[in-house]
């Protein structure tokens, strides 16, 4: 999967597309390569990338500190890095295998 790449020190890198301001916090499927996340806090003040990174830590079932933004935080498009878990295991969790 294009969104999905695990780098050589064994975290995995996720490309996300965030839709701020959503009615509810989601994924939304598949979004020009990279997955689509919809979630209701505004980008302001780096609320949505705390969004961000709360949402998929409670989706990934790990602590807030196994995720962190690795690049695009001023942006919609953005990479997370995860710690801790196999590309494998991103997928069951994300509901995607």
């Amino acid at each position: 999967m294009p969104f999905l790449r695990e780098r050589s020190d064994g975290a995995v890198l996720l490309a996300v597309h965030v839709q701020p301001r959503a009615a509810k916090n989601e994924l939304a499927g598949l979004h020009d390569g990279a997955l689509k996340l919809r979630l209701t806090a505004p980008p302001v003040e780096g609320k949505a990338n705390k969004a961000v990174v709360g949402f998929l830590a409670d989706l990934l079932q790990l602590p807030k500190s196994a995720l962190s933004i690795a690049s695009g935080s001023k942006n919609r498009r953005k990479q997370i890095l995860v710690r801790d878990l196999s590309p494998a295991e991103v997928r069951c969790r994300l509901g995607l295998s």
